[in-house]
């Protein structure tokens, strides 16, 4: 399982901490949502269009079960991410898209 975050979030949580936060602790910064590897390749799978197969090497080693964010400390500020996985999938490929057309998959 994974933790992703869209890269304008993490620019508004760093933005929203410098305003707003001056404790000297560390604060992660994250959405306290995880998705498993699975459930990502079949988000990007369904926004991409892809028809084909998603096939899956299972001889390889898995690596880390699960990477979430302990982001309580963050909330409590007040502050939570706004884009969500498929949402932010979404606008990288339309980005991709528009900017990189002779490079379409």
């Amino acid at each position: 399982m994974r933790e992703f975050l869209h890269a304008d979030d993490l620019a508004a949580a760093c933005l929203y901490l410098m305003e707003n936060y001056s404790e000297s602790e560390l604060v992660n910064v994250g959405t306290g949502v995880d998705v498993t590897i699975k459930e990502l390749a079949e988000t990007v799978k369904e926004i991409v269009g892809f028809d084909g197969q998603i096939i899956w090497d299972t001889a390889k080693p898995d690596g880390t079960p699960r990477k979430l964010m302990d982001v309580s400390k963050l909330h409590n500020v007040g502050w939570r991410h706004t884009i969500d996985l498929k949402e932010g999938i979404a606008l990288a490929y339309d980005d991709f898209l528009v900017n990189h057309s002779s490079l379409r998959l």
